[in-house]
């Protein structure tokens, strides 16, 4: 049987992304009549450009309930100190986000931005800082943060996981750890406690929000739009295109869904328009 593919649609994150661009340079090559166009997927937000990849504002939105749970656990005994672990390998969007819209956070640590524990300004000292002003602490990490101070065997420094990257280690089990002996050693006989929480898939594991419901909808209607216009080799974006208006002059209507359309051909990555498909199949 004669199967013709004219359009290839690619879900996924960077390594997706990064095949997407493999596959479109070969069909330029092969002068196929084939559009192909990138529909951004990971939970963790960090593909590049992109501001926001659906998955992503339900897994902070689920990622509340942990920092909930540690923050009443911490509150409830002495020197308590709640320790979240959260999704983000290379980036901390989903910890800082989950952070920002806690309120009950004291310290988030991320991949971007490298911390110490010991010594003036160190994680240690701010937190018997907060201990002593408010007899509690909440920190939420990001899983790739701190893998620069963690102490690696040799073994484990040659590590790769099947995508052929560096191993994590767990920073979260390691920094309880660490707060444990820090507090034994600087706070010998004195109450402390550590209580430690990693949800790990169940943030993302979940039935999408209203939010990344309509935004999948919208990335799947530009796509599709994007390739029958004649486009290819693009991925889609939120584009955020407003008009200056004089916000005092009435109330913002919905106009053709100008609030939230997608415009593929405007946040096209990795190449420019491509004519030769749509005139093939005219």
């Amino acid at each position: 049987m004669d199967i013709r593919m004219i359009q290839v649609y690619c879900i996924g994150g960077d390594g997706t992304m990064r095949g997407a661009v493999k596959i479109f340079e070969e069909i330029q090559r092969s002068k196929l009549c084939v559009s192909i166009t990138g529909i951004p997927k990971t939970v963790d937000n960090d593909i590049g450009i992109i501001d926001r990849s659906f998955g992503f504002q339900t897994a902070v939105e689920m990622a509340q309930q942990a920092i909930n749970a540690a923050h009443v656990e911490a509150e409830s005994a002495v020197n308590g100190i709640g320790l979240v672990k959260l999704m983000g390998r290379s980036t901390g969007h989903i910890a800082l986000h989950a952070t920002l819209s806690s309120r009950d956070v004291d310290c988030c640590l991320i991949p971007e931005n490298d911390f110490y524990l010991e010594g003036k300004g160190g994680l240690f000292e701010f937190l018997d800082q907060r201990l002593k002003q408010n007899g509690h602490a909440v920190v939420v990490v990001a899983e790739g943060a701190g893998q620069d101070i963690i102490p690696r065997t040799d073994a484990q420094k040659q590590e790769k996981d099947e995508s052929g990257n560096p191993v994590f280690l767990d920073v979260g089990a390691w920094l309880k750890t660490e707060l444990k002996n820090w507090w034994e050693r600087e706070h010998p006989g004195e109450l402390f406690t550590v209580k430690y929480i990693d949800p790990t898939y169940m943030i993302r594991a979940v039935p999408a929000n209203a939010t990344d419901n309509l935004y999948c909808t919208l990335l799947a209607h530009s796509a599709i739009h994007g390739v029958m216009a004649g486009y290819t080799g693009f991925v889609t974006d939120a584009a955020r295109i407003r008009k200056l208006v004089d916000v005092s002059n009435g109330p913002g209507l919905v106009h053709d869904h100008g609030h939230a359309l997608v415009h593929a051909p405007q946040a096209s990555l990795f190449c420019d328009r491509q004519k030769t498909v749509r005139e093939k199949l005219s």
